[in-house]
């Protein structure tokens, strides 16, 4: 497809040597990729030996957030998207993406669901459905696995706010919104989620932070200083010690 010339997938990894796989396989081999990455496992040298073309790795030992940046800048396409190493895209992704643009040119952000490829499908598909009504309430829930924007777009608003170490994503689909940029909501552009780390440390307690911090994000109730807290998002599951 032509239209991949115009398109960077940028993709920020930390130790995602058992996921990276997956995803490789579901992306198209000639569009461009940009891996921004943090790891010790490996991760990077699988990607240089499983995708040796159109592909650039580039090392950030900042935040996540700071990678999907460094990923975007390095870019030169007009269009950017911007997903995990933990999703795979479902069969016929890019050619609803490319049918999507086609039909609307003027869009500068278009995003859709991310469901679960096995574990925990009742929790996607109701993230899902509360996307599709923010949607309808014009608030775009774009997550940062699965959310395309342009180079036009992503510049004016400057980017990522580099504060922030996690709901980047969300709050950077609401600048560019309110920006007067043209942005969509497709369920038909699924990605697959296929780690659950997060999750398996507990459904409610994920949903309420994501919840509960977006919604004062979005309301600008969080104080500049508290943006880069991130809640316990990122803490490390604890480990049990047992004795011999």
């Amino acid at each position: 497809m032509q239209w991949l010339r115009e398109l960077t997938i940028v993709v920020p990894t930390r130790n995602e040597a058992e996921n990276i796989g997956a995803f490789l396989d579901s992306l198209p081999p000639e569009v461009a990729l940009i891996v921004v990455d943090k790891s010790t496992d490996g991760t990077p040298e699988i990607v240089r030996r499983r995708r040796p073309h159109h592909t650039t790795v580039l090392e950030c030992n900042d935040s996540l957030t700071v990678a999907r940046h460094k990923g975007a800048l390095a870019a030169r396409t007009r269009w950017l998207l911007f997903t995990d190493a933990d999703v795979k895209f479902a069969p016929g992704y890019f050619a609803v993406l490319a049918s999507r643009l086609d039909a609307n040119a003027r869009t500068a952000l278009l995003f859709g669901p991310k469901l679960s490829a096995d574990d925990y499908p009742g929790h996607y598909r109701r993230l899902a459905v509360v996307q599709r009504v923010l949607a309808a309430l014009c608030i775009p829930a774009a997550s940062g696995s699965n959310m395309l924007v342009t180079a036009e777009a992503f510049a004016a608003v400057g980017g990522f706010d580099a504060a922030l170490t996690c709901n980047e994503d969300s709050e950077l689909g609401w600048r560019i919104a309110r920006a007067g940029f043209e942005w969509h909501c497709d369920p038909r552009l699924v990605a697959f989620a296929t780690d659950h780390r997060r999750l398996r440390r507990g459904v409610l307690r994920k949903t309420l932070h994501t919840v509960f911090r977006c919604s004062l994000l979005y309301l600008g109730l969080i104080p500049r200083r508290w943006r880069g807290h991130d809640w316990g998002y990122w803490r490390e599951p604890r480990t049990t010690l047992t004795s011999e």
